[in-house]
């Protein structure tokens, strides 16, 4: 028996369109970056950029649970003295709706060179439409 390890010239790339409508934050980025990072392959290789690229509509309808609106803090920090900014989850949801799910499937994948490849191939929409209707999109269900 040989083991398999995929090759970055054979790995085809499929676009998909997930809605975030009423979706729990955290149970939705784990499923957007094994996409990304292709885990729901058989030819996965932890090496070798595998995964799809995923377009995530409404994102500003995203769930969060708990008291996270108000409580979890998004932080900007400049490099310069007094540069820190910290804003709440719902004035981030305000001004930019897109940055939650981004940060969070940020956070799921591992911190290398890699991961920062893969989330160039996610794309985070307001509303439920989107620029990528030529690449022969397919909307995959996720109930969690």
């Amino acid at each position: 028996m040989k083991t398999f390890v995929a090759k970055k010239e054979d790995v085809t790339r499929e676009w998909f369109v997930v809605d975030a409508a009423g979706k729990s934050t955290g149970r939705l980025a784990v499923f957007i970056a094994d996409i990304l990072r292709g885990r729901n392959k058989p030819t996965y290789t932890p090496h070798v950029d595998t995964g799809a690229f995923v377009v995530v509509v409404n994102a500003e309808k995203i769930k969060l649970t708990g008291n996270k609106e108000e409580d979890k803090i998004y932080q900007d920090f400049s490099g310069y003295p007094s540069g820190l900014k910290q804003r709440n989850a719902a004035t981030i949801r305000e001004k930019n709706p897109e940055r939650i799910i981004t940060q969070a499937v940020e956070g799921m994948l591992p911190k290398n060179r890699l991961s920062r490849q893969t989330m160039t191939r996610l794309k985070v929409y307001v509303g439920p439409d989107h620029p990528h209707a030529a690449q022969n999109v397919q909307t995959l269900e996720f109930n969690g």
